[in-house]
């Protein structure tokens, strides 16, 4: 029986969430809901995998381009999205965001400009501009409860010359939206037409709740890349370690290259390789137990959000276990409540506004973790908002 109801200690790990949250919320001991790492132990078949790799006590160099790492993405693949991916296609990262970031330096040149879906992922804002580039915002629209996207005023953005890439996020954070394979041939067909090259962030592809996920690599065109990570799905991003695939092979080399001339990268983080293989050949049971947890988390927040203030009829979202909670019908000052979360009750909830102006009226709760803890946050937040009515 697997258990995600006991909670675990994280304080004194060095842990980003917990120990660190004075650093963005400017007050320490606050009961937190903030990045997208999990409260759970990771899986047990990964835990024992590291352990035995660790029993074996030599950590040297080592290399990531081998038939067990290739092979087990390929049955992650065919057994969660019924695709078969091109093993030579496949490349190695630190990270999803290093890859991300490597890729936009070589496909495009200062002073251009990187298309992203609004609201967006912060670091999205903080790699494009980071680099030089400019952000060229597309807003998403909500249509019956539903996220959409505008393919016409799309077309306009990707048709101007400065727009040389567009960085998808697919699930989309903070949204939640997951993209249909229309939406996305419809995506990949305009990409094509104005000659703009595609990085598909899928690091929350494990994580659809309505619907399904439809992998880039099964619709793109051109030059285009799909990266993500196991350690959303797996809580393992400490471990570190991104891996994706790159259709040209000029553009793949390129990346390699640069890998390992220019950034020293090419021997990867040992644990990182042993953990993914663990949780793409043996890991399915236990994600399936975690999606379980997290659907009625986010069902639980609605039901009591929704209990206490009707006006809101808030919905899950159709992807990810961070649940983007539109408050505007209370008619609330973002600003105002984030003081009263922060000093009253002593809880951290990620401002909408972290996303983007599009975020204006939101905010984003992260739902992975134990129930008692979920409970608390929720009933910190109805607190701190019941205090301003």
């Amino acid at each position: 029986m697997l258990d995600f109801s006991t909670p675990v200690d994280r304080h004194g790990t060095w842990c980003t969430q917990w120990d660190y949250v004075a650093d963005r919320f400017g007050a320490p001991d606050l009961l937190p809901f903030t990045i997208s790492d999990m409260d759970f132990p990771t899986a047990p078949c990964v835990l024992d995998a590291l352990q035995q790799r660790l029993a074996h006590g030599v950590l040297g160099y080592s290399r990531w381009n081998n038939s067990d790492f290739s092979g087990a993405i390929a049955h992650w693949y065919q057994q969660r999205f019924a695709t078969a991916i091109d093993p030579a296609t496949l490349v190695y990262g630190p990270s999803v965001i290093y890859t991300v970031s490597q890729l936009i330096r070589q496909w495009s040149q200062p002073g251009d400009g990187v298309l992203i879906h609004t609201p967006a992922y912060d670091a999205f804002y903080k790699t494009i501009e980071g680099n030089q580039r400019r952000v060229l915002a597309l807003p998403l629209e909500q249509q019956d409860g539903e996220w959409v996207c505008d393919m016409a005023r799309l077309e306009q953005a990707l048709a101007k010359p400065e727009c040389k890439i567009m960085l998808l996020c697919s699930p989309h954070n903070p949204t939640g939206k997951v993209w249909t394979r229309p939406e996305l041939d419809t995506l990949a067909a305009l990409c094509e037409r104005h000659g703009v090259r595609v990085i598909s962030d899928e690091i929350h592809m494990d994580m659809v709740w309505r619907g399904s996920h439809t992998p880039w690599s099964t619709v793109g065109r051109g030059v285009w890349a799909l990266v993500t990570s196991a350690s959303k799905s797996f809580n393992i991003p400490a471990l570190t370690g991104a891996y994706g695939f790159i259709s040209d092979p000029q553009a793949r080399e390129a990346y390699l290259t640069a890998l390992k001339g220019q950034d020293g990268l090419s021997s990867p983080a040992v644990l990182a390789l042993v953990a993914h293989i663990a949780a793409y050949r043996d890991g399915s049971p236990w994600l399936d137990a975690l999606r379980d947890y997290l659907r009625a988390n986010l069902n639980y927040v609605a039901q009591t959000l929704n209990a206490t203030f009707a006006q809101l009829n808030w919905q899950p979202p159709a992807a990810t276990y961070l649940a983007w909670i539109d408050l505007r019908p209370l008619g609330l000052d973002d600003k105002t409540l984030q003081q009263a979360l922060i000093e009253q009750q002593k809880v951290a909830i990620m401002p909408g506004y972290t996303y983007g102006a599009e975020g204006n009226g939101f905010i984003r709760l992260n739902v992975g973790c134990p129930r008692v803890k979920l409970e608390a946050g929720v009933a910190r937040l109805i607190a701190a908002i019941r205090s301003l009515n």
